[in-house]
């Protein structure tokens, strides 16, 4: 005998209340699926959070599709995180969702461009299904990779940071805009960009739930300079740090700096009782040599799949 799920509905996200629910869905996914299927709760969170202003109309301008059962369940969503690309998270049981999934992202989400619209999705090389389900559409694997990096604590050894002369490592202070300026011309300097500001990152360290003050490190250079930062939201359910970002100003590289801080934050993991931790990084060959290094094993990689330009016509016309 077979018995029917309750029936799904879709809708768009309407209020505050909508967001708690998709970050229960990640949380609680996360011990189900493999590793990268869904976001991990800091990259929700810094969507909703990591910004200069916090929007507190932001559910009327967030482009956020919600599938819930009839009796309340949230089944999965979709959301872009910037233009011309859709992320689908989704409860393993509903994996047969997400053929409509990627329909609503195509008609909702695509970017318009003179030849037409476009749009990325991403998918791990491991997940035949969604690899199936672009190619049906459209979709081509383009050359854009990334790569989640996993390490479980356990009983393995973690080594005690060395840091290089003159150098200090302590906690950020995100209480003092000081130092939440100092964070963001690091990351600007770091990552060769121009828009991190003091009060995104005051922002999400005031209001992320998967902050963790004693988990966030700056190496302090002998001018007072912050020269590397290693911050690691974390996941309290399911007891997993998440390394993101982790950087060393130009001007002070090749001192081990960041290998000093992640092996302080592994320790401080360990001593609050985290299971595991996940990095995870681009197609940068000396980044992903740098995590090997510090023993995050390679456990999935993934490609940007794209929609190549097409008339409006003939994408509401595809199956």
């Amino acid at each position: 005998m077979i018995v029917d799920q309750a029936p799904v509905v879709s809708r768009p996200l309407r209020e505050d209340s909508d967001f708690w629910r998709m970050r229960g869905l990640l949380v609680d996914t996360a011990p189900l699926i493999p590793i990268g299927l869904n976001w991990d709760v800091r990259r929700l969170d810094g969507k909703r959070f990591h910004k200069a202003i916090v929007d507190q109309n932001w559910p009327s301008t967030w482009p956020i599709q919600l599938w819930e059962t009839s009796d309340g369940r949230l089944a999965g969503f979709v959301l872009p995180e910037g233009s011309s690309d859709a992320h689908l998270n989704v409860h393993p049981d509903y994996r047969h969702l997400e053929r409509e999934m990627i329909d609503w992202a195509m008609a909702h989400l695509a970017q318009a461009t003179p030849d037409g619209l476009r749009l990325e999705i991403y998918a791990y090389e491991y997940d035949a299904l969604r690899q199936r389900l672009l190619a049906e559409r459209g979709f081509e694997k383009a050359g854009a990779w990334g790569m989640i990096r996993y390490m479980r604590l356990g009983q393995r050894p973690l080594a005690q940071p060395v840091v290089a002369d003159g150098y200090t490592i302590r906690t950020t202070q995100p209480s003092d805009l000081a130092d939440c300026q100092r964070i963001a011309d690091l990351l600007n300097a770091a990552f060769g960009r121009t828009f991190h500001n003091a009060e995104e990152y005051h922002n999400f360290c005031r209001l992320a739930p998967s902050f963790y003050p004693d988990l966030d490190l700056v190496a302090v250079a002998p001018d007072e300079t912050f020269a590397a930062y290693v911050g690691v939201p974390y996941d309290a359910i399911n007891r997993r740090g998440i390394f993101e970002p982790v950087c060393t100003h130009p001007d002070h590289q090749r001192k081990g700096l960041a290998g000093a801080l992640m092996q302080e934050a592994l320790l401080r993991l360990r001593a609050m009782g985290a299971v595991d931790a996940t990095v995870d990084t681009g197609d940068m060959v000396p980044a992903n040599r740098f995590y090997d290094s510090m023993g995050f094993t390679e456990m999935y990689k993934g490609y940007a799949w794209q929609r190549r330009p097409i008339g409006a016509a003939s994408l509401a016309s595809q199956p």
